[in-house]
């Protein structure tokens, strides 16, 4: 194996655990936790750019949908189907949207509604490069 497979892998593998992580945060802000922050108000307007609470059913369905992201960037079902790349494409697409909206200071285009300063600063600084990180990471498993 070529070391610039052991990179892709590499780089597929970290995609595919953040997104497991970042859905990990989601259940827990649906069972009614304000981690990492330590009120509720302060996880809104970081997270969320806005005093209002998502429901306990989005915040799952957004888990629910980052652990399938996540399970197609690792390989599965099978790791050459067709289903699969068309998966991986989609995810990458969709991180690569969110991030190109999220570094122009845009994301309210996305999801409408009022962004606070503090959301808008995190979005550019850190929500946006890391979706870009995991869309690449998705994109490097299809190498394989």
């Amino acid at each position: 194996m070529a070391p610039a497979d052991d990179v892709m892998r590499a780089g597929a593998r970290l995609a595919a655990g953040g997104m497991v992580g970042i859905a990990g945060l989601h259940v827990v802000w649906a069972r009614g936790s304000s981690f990492p922050f330590p009120t509720v108000a302060e996880l809104h307007d970081a997270v969320i750019g806005r005093p209002v609470r998502p429901s306990p059913a989005s915040c799952y369905a957004v888990a629910g949908l980052l652990v399938t992201a996540a399970a197609a960037t690792a390989g599965l079902p099978v790791r050459r189907s067709r289903l699969r790349r068309l998966a991986v494409v989609g995810v990458a697409t969709v991180l690569t949207t969110r991030a190109g909206f999220g570094l122009s200071g845009r994301t309210d285009v996305l999801v409408p509604g009022r962004a606070s300063p503090r959301f808008r600063r995190l979005d550019r600084r850190v929500y946006s490069p890391l979706c870009l990180a995991l869309a690449i990471g998705a994109g490097m498993s299809l190498r394989d």
